[in-house]
């Protein structure tokens, strides 16, 4: 079992995340007009997954906002903002700040997508929302990088990401 960081207190994760190489576990997410979505939905794009716990929080807000800002330099890349977040707010959200260039997606029909990305907060103050961590799936679907925070009050290393996708 992970554990990360929520402030001080030590969190326990579900599991881990899938490593790279490995095929990308399928998921079955609503989008933001409460139509499911799954892997196959993206066949033969590359998909970056920022996945955090709520919009509702500064720092999930900011990493929307800043792979918003960097989707545009991505080619054949589909950025997708996963929160267990209800699909409503996430739309609201997107439309109160034009964001645009992502996707966002909501873990909240089961917890399938948290336990199979190894990302679900077990206790603690954020118990049953997802950790912070970005993934990279290939065009092949298979797993191209992971960045998982061990401090969920941190922002993903953007600089990371985008070498990663060079």
């Amino acid at each position: 079992m992970t554990q990360i960081k929520l402030g001080e207190q030590v969190v326990d994760l579900s599991g881990t995340m899938p490593s790279v190489g490995s095929k990308a576990p399928d998921f079955l997410l609503a989008n933001n007009d409460l139509v499911n979505m799954t892997l196959k939905d993206f066949e033969g794009k590359r998909l970056v997954l920022n996945i955090f716990p709520s919009l509702a929080t500064p720092v999930c807000s900011a990493s929307a906002h800043k792979f918003n800002e960097l989707a545009g330099d991505m080619n054949n890349t589909v950025v997708i903002c996963i929160s267990r977040d209800l699909a409503f707010s996430q739309k609201q959200f997107c439309a109160v700040n034009n964001l645009d260039s992502v996707l966002f997606l909501s873990d909240m029909r089961n917890y399938d997508f948290a336990n199979d990305y190894g990302v679900l907060h077990m206790n603690g103050k954020f118990q049953g929302l997802l950790a912070r961590s970005v993934v990279i799936i290939n065009t092949d679907g298979t797993v191209g990088y992971t960045q998982l925070l061990n401090q969920t009050g941190h922002e993903p290393n953007y600089d990371e990401v985008l070498d990663a996708l060079t």
